[in-house]
């Protein structure tokens, strides 16, 4: 009964956090500011609500995580910051579609990592859906040559890189991240100041993007980053697809931004392929856990 209500506490956590997110990118429009002086807002209000939100934990209670737990925590808060550029600097310079869509790359990433350095060895069908998500992106990046998208596009692959290289150290040091990926803002935040304090501060709507830093954020990547505890690897991905599926929604009511139809071919390739693939491990998972309940009855 405890792993059953544990399962539907992991779904519930996993999905505010999912939802949550999908106003992220919306909300960067909304503020209509120039890219270091959002960076540099929604970053440092990130980084406050943070902090207090870990200062009152801890003065609750003892068993509050760490904020940086070793080398293993430094490593990936630096590569949590150095996404959080990329993906700024993919917001200013490729349409949402395209950014949203290259993001769900992040899981193949993952399970690309995973094989290299934990040495887990991908299933067929996981090769095969890579291959099908390569071909996906491979459609939309294509459609961005010559249009001034390109480097808009490598922003949002590198992010997706650096964020799946994080969720790798952090499975194999087997260490609470929950607040590394929110204090991984301070690199961001660094090279934020030094931008704007050159270029000028320059944002129409500053309180869009406080709100987006200050409530948005702590509460989509603490909700993602616990959602491992209570439910699978695959079960989180298809949350994170929320976005994916969701922020061009939004986009396309809130400023009529349309997505191309090279975008769109290459987009729903990408999830099509990913909502299967986690289907797929979710009904593996299922076998496995169904075996060894047999095999080792209560």
């Amino acid at each position: 009964m405890s792993s059953h209500n544990d399962h539907q506490k992991g779904l519930l956590i996993t999905a505010i956090g999912g939802l949550t997110l999908t106003v992220d990118i919306p909300l960067i429009r909304l503020a209509d500011g120039e890219a270091w002086t959002i960076l540099l807002l929604r970053t440092g209000t990130t980084f406050v609500a943070t902090l207090i939100i870990w200062a009152v934990w801890r003065s609750l209670s003892t068993n509050a995580p760490q904020l940086i737990p070793g080398w293993s925590g430094l490593v990936v808060a630096a590569l949590y910051g150095l996404g959080s550029i990329a993906f700024i600097t993919g917001v200013y310079n490729t349409s949402t579609a395209n950014l949203v869509f290259i993001l769900a790359f992040t899981t193949m990433f993952a399970a690309l990592l995973s094989w290299l350095f934990l040495k887990e060895r991908p299933r067929p069908l996981t090769l095969a859906a890579l291959a099908l998500m390569i071909a996906g992106v491979v459609i939309i990046v294509g459609d961005s040559v010559g249009t001034g998208h390109l480097f808009g596009d490598l922003m949002a692959l590198c992010s997706a890189f650096m964020i799946a290289a994080a969720i790798t150290i952090s499975r194999a040091s087997g260490r609470d991240m929950g607040f590394t990926a929110l204090i991984g803002v301070v690199l961001p935040l660094a090279v934020a100041a030094l931008m704007v304090s050159k270029v000028g501060f320059q944002v129409s709507a500053p309180w869009w993007i406080v709100f987006n830093g200050a409530v948005i954020m702590p509460i989509s990547f603490f909700c993602l980053a616990n959602g491992p505890k209570y439910i699978s690897g695959p079960e989180v991905a298809m949350f994170y697809l929320l976005e994916t599926v969701l922020a061009p929604v939004w986009v396309w009511m809130i400023f009529a931004e349309t997505p191309s139809r090279n975008s769109l071919i290459g987009g729903a390739i990408l999830i099509v392929t990913l909502i299967g693939h986690s289907l797929w491990q979710l009904h593996e998972g299922r076998k496995r856990r169904a075996t060894l309940a047999v095999s080792h009855p209560a």
